[in-house]
């Protein structure tokens, strides 16, 4: 029996290449000198090479976790945190949430055995309102921090200022492209010598380490002229793929989850037609709205005779890498956050991405094999695209960031040390929001105790403010159900392929004729007492069981903040007062909704369309929203997207006019 003992223990699973032949590996002991030596290290290095998975485990080995410290490696992107904590638990032998544990907003799994934590760099932030050494963490890895995300930028400024307070403390920054010298020059300040050897750049601050990747050489192909459709040219390029080139997966990059859904369905649709005897193919959905479990599917080994398609949004560029990939199709557009002030609205509009994007894009395709870059836009196209993505700094509404910043005790936003600093606009505008939400007072100091609230609430600051306003209206409860529903960004409906019709006469059964705020009240409600313990009445009425369970949950977290802060939650209050009321209910809602989102307010115009108060923009309302075909003078919406040329809003709720001068008379006298 020994020796059949012996045999397992010396093989090891082949699902994963064993972690000593990642490009890492041979960097082992210089990493761990440059950490112990210096207070800041980047690390350079490609995705694929290990640094995530590998970099946490060596400093877990070399010691940096005892006396109960922990390593936390921040991510940019919620998927990211779940799946390399995923990945490290498994290749540490331990369940996530033991010694490696990961913490998202409304999701926190670690234990008191957690030695290293991945968390998104926003969680992170959070936690430094508690702790604002951060003194739990003996290393924080900031990793992917050229994607430049506001948190990963916020964050790299505190930590900046932490490092004073702690030298004892470990920073790594980890970054794929060539901003490592930024990043050094940034934390090394008045030791950063710009004329020395790139060895001693840092002084005695920091180091930059390159880890080369393993990169086959990828074949770049582009159109030879401009794709009308690129959705269209993609799905035949998966097909041209698949009948012509030899073996491999392929990644498809969109924009988000729409152009996901319905190009996955033309893959399904056009591959029932392929021959009975050729190989299959199976599309797969990456994107941020899915739950972890849907996440984890891509990662599997794709089955015998199959070609696996990954259609993803930009979180396959960077974030995580999928085993197997041979062949890429860049469509060349991504979905990026842009705030313009002067109408006070975030827009999420598909632009095309740039040069690092595309070079990035293309690098997925060289992992485990000589690949294949199908570019869908002209080489012409390549050479016009910026060089790299504005910081998101730059393009951003900083209400929420300057919130945050206030409340780690940091009063002169203009005095904090960005790495690249936001538009005197941006910031003058999110002050005169958070003023008109009642969250800083005439100093620009948070007011208390509605401002502090509001920073801790980990909601934007226009829902923070519904909120703690709900008390006063009596419908705590009823905005509890609301923000934690409005958190899942339209994940609550599922639409099956083609089946518009039936979809619309479901969502109308929950219908409110006040619009989609009330509406989601309903769904929930009815899934609490229907829904939850049967996952067939979701199916039957088209509404996404694991989405509204997630909803279930934020409600539940949502009211323990309350609590902490010493508001109670009275659940039977409604149900008490019997049927008199209610009917003045949703206009309790409806006023108490406004109290937050005035500054999203339009009127409806003759032909069906809004126009913002400022009178600046016509929007239209989402297909998904009640209010598509419905009649309305005025309404406040959640948030807006811009779609080819379109600018929809989402989740809308019918106002008053009066409303609107009753709660945020200054914000609206100054406009008219």
């Amino acid at each position: 029996m020994a020796s059949e003992q012996e045999l397992s223990t010396s093989f090891i699973p082949a699902l994963y290449k064993p972690a000593a032949l990642l490009p890492i590996a041979r960097h082992k002991k210089n990493l761990l000198y440059l950490v112990e030596k210096y207070p800041v290290t980047i690390v350079v290095g490609q995705t694929g090479s290990g640094k995530t998975t590998q970099l946490p485990q060596y400093l877990d080995q070399a010691g940096w976790c005892e006396d109960g410290k922990i390593i936390a490696v921040t991510q940019p992107r919620r998927v990211a945190a779940t799946t390399v904590a995923t990945r490290v638990a498994e290749e540490m032998r331990c369940k996530v949430g033991e010694e490696v544990g990961y913490s998202i907003r409304f999701e926190d799994l670690t234990s008191p055995a957690t030695r290293i934590k991945f968390l998104t760099d926003g969680m992170l932030l959070r936690e430094a309102l508690v702790d604002p050494l951060l003194s739990r963490y003996s290393v924080i890895m900031v990793d992917e921090a050229h994607e430049r995300s506001l948190s990963t930028d916020v964050l790299l400024g505190t930590l900046k200022k932490i490092r004073k307070k702690r030298p004892e403390l470990r920073i790594i920054v980890s970054s794929a492209t060539l901003q490592a010298e930024d990043f050094l020059r940034f934390f090394a300040g008045d030791e950063y010598r710009p004329e020395a050897e790139p060895a001693d750049l840092g002084g005695s601050i920091g180091r930059i380490i390159s880890l080369e990747g393993r990169m086959y050489p990828v074949d770049m192909l582009f159109l030879e002229s401009p794709a009308e459709d690129y959705i269209e040219r993609a799905v035949k390029t998966v097909f041209d793929i698949h009948t012509q080139e030899p073996e491999g997966d392929v990644l498809l990059f969109l924009t988000g989850r729409e152009e996901i859904d319905t190009a996955i369905q033309l893959i399904s649709e056009r591959a029932a037609t392929l021959h009975p005897k050729a190989p299959s193919l199976l599309p797969l959905p990456l994107y941020a709205g899915l739950t972890t479990e849907q996440q984890m599917y891509v990662f599997e080994p794709t089955p015998e005779n199959t070609r696996k398609v990954i259609v993803s949004t930009n979180i396959a560029e960077a974030s995580v890498t999928i085993d197997g990939i041979v062949y890429v199709i860049d469509s060349g557009f991504a979905k990026l956050r842009a705030y313009n002030p002067n109408t006070g609205i975030d827009t999420l509009t598909a632009v095309p991405i740039s040069k690092a994007s595309a070079t990035q894009r293309a690098g997925r395709a060289g992992r485990t094999k000589p690949g294949k870059c199908f570019r869908l836009y002209t080489q012409q196209a390549f050479e016009q695209m910026p060089e790299a993505t504005v910081p998101e700094i730059q393009r951003s509404n900083l209400a929420p960031v300057i919130m945050q910043l206030k409340a780690l005790g940091i009063d002169n936003i203009v005095r904090f040390d960005f790495l690249t600093p936001p538009p005197a606009e941006l910031i003058i505008r999110a002050l005169e929001l958070l003023s008109s939400l009642g969250a800083i007072d005439d100093y620009a100091k948070l007011t208390k105790p509605l401002g502090v609230r509001m920073a801790e609430i980990a909601l934007d600051p226009m829902m923070a403010k519904v909120l703690l306003t709900a008390p006063s209206f009596n419908c705590l409860s009823e905005i509890l159900t609301i923000a934690a529903m409005v958190n899942l960004q339209g994940t609550v409906w599922v639409q099956h392929a083609g089946d518009k019709r039936s979809a619309e006469s479901h969502r109308r059964k929950f219908a409110v004729e006040e619009g989609d705020h009330l509406t989601y009240l309903n769904v929930y409600q009815a899934f609490v007492t229907k829904g939850k313990k049967d996952s067939k009445w979701c199916r039957d009425n088209l509404l996404n069981y694991r989405a509204l369970l997630r909803a279930v949950s934020i409600r539940g977290q949502l009211k323990r903040y309350l609590e902490r802060f010493g508001i109670q939650v009275d659940e039977t209050l409604s149900s008490r007062q019997g049927t008199a009321d209610l009917s003045k209910q949703p206009e309790q809602i409806r006023r108490c909704l406004t109290t937050g989102y005035f500054a999203h307010a339009a009127k409806m115009q003759p032909d069906g369309t809004f126009k913002t108060v400022s009178g600046g923009l016509t929007l239209h309302a989402h297909p998904t929203s009640l209010m598509f075909n419905r009649k309305a003078d005025w309404v406040i919406f959640h948030e807006i997207m811009q779609t080819g040329d379109k600018t929809y809003i989402r989740d809308v709720t019918k106002i008053e006019k009066s409303y609107l001068l009753e709660y945020a008379p200054d914000y609206y006298r100054v406009r008219q």
